[in-house]
């Protein structure tokens, strides 16, 4: 069986690529398709198998400008050529799932969310845009989700990560979606000692604006509590500047350094609205709480 599995972006290691790892393991024959590609950024086992960007991963700055360039993602998923394939796996929370499958082979979108940027956020990010940003997102994004309801139909079967996000793709695609939550590793994290336990609280993941870290420093700054920040991201260097005398922000740390402290915090802080959360999950796995935003994935896990 040729098996093609579709990711909008391999730029790094976050949620949405580890379940292309579990896919890789499942289907260690596949070829994998993308819009850019950064080898250095993802793991071995992703970079074992056979990857295909799309014509993005040739434009300027594309490493690192690829949202930049989301308008022409609908057209670089429609020059894919998946003839031959008989199992068409799409990756999606960016658009991916907008290829044109063989009319024989049965496509399955794996839906991390409906493109949160222009359906359920839209005004969040509109609002957190620049002035030019702000300007073109009214009709860009109109035409993005004529598209993305579209090439809904070009789906056979999606599956949800959450019940959240099952609700989302009945709202926005009329579809309906088996829930199967993505991979965590539990057994990867364990327990300290009570003797060991820190007097700080942790938050980690990915600092972009829709998980809200400005919104807990601002909120430690003003309480005079430790929060130690641990992730990386286009908000770090803004992080950094609101953090205060009780705020430590780590950046990008080793997976041992993570576990570390995901063993040792008081609770794990969790302020946005998240699709699924793995590092709640990651966090009750080191035997900590999780004070999260009681939406989303959290009210799940």
């Amino acid at each position: 069986m040729r098996v093609a599995i579709i990711h909008y972006w391999l730029v790094g290691m976050r949620g949405g690529e580890k379940v292309i790892e579990a896919l890789c393991e499942m289907y260690p024959q596949a070829d994998i398709f993308t819009h850019v590609y950064v080898p250095e950024m993802v793991s071995d086992r992703i970079r074992q198998h056979r990857i295909i960007p799309t014509f993005i991963n040739a434009l300027p700055r594309a490493a690192r400008m690829y949202k930049n360039y989301l308008p022409l993602m609908p057209l670089a998923l429609e020059q894919l050529d998946l003839r031959g394939y008989d199992l068409v796996i799409s990756s999606e929370s960016g658009p991916s799932k907008g290829v044109i499958p063989p009319s024989d082979a049965l496509h399955v979108c794996y839906c991390h969310t409906p493109m949160r940027y222009i359906w359920n956020m839209y005004h969040d990010y509109r609002k957190s845009a620049g002035r030019v940003a702000r300007l073109m997102m009214p009709p860009l994004s109109h035409y993005l989700r004529m598209w993305d309801v579209t090439s809904a139909a070009r789906v056979d079967s999606f599956v949800a990560n959450s019940t959240t996000v099952a609700r989302r793709i009945h709202r926005y695609y009329g579809a309906d979606s088996v829930v199967i939550h993505p991979p965590v590793d539990t057994a990867a994290f364990s327990v300290a000692a009570p003797s060991d336990l820190g007097d700080y609280y942790l938050m980690a993941g990915e600092l972009v604006s829709y998980k809200r870290p400005d919104l807990a420093v601002r909120a430690f700054n003003d309480m005079r509590l430790k929060l130690v920040v641990i992730g990386g991201g286009e908000m770090l260097d803004e992080i950094r500047r609101l953090a205060g005398p009780t705020v430590t922000v780590l950046g990008s740390q080793p997976f041992d350094i993570l576990k570390q402290h995901y063993a040792k915090c008081r609770a794990l802080i969790f302020p946005g609205e998240e699709d699924f959360g793995m590092v709640p999950v990651e966090a009750m796995a080191s035997g900590r709480p999780v004070v999260a935003f009681g939406r989303g994935g959290a009210t799940e896990t």
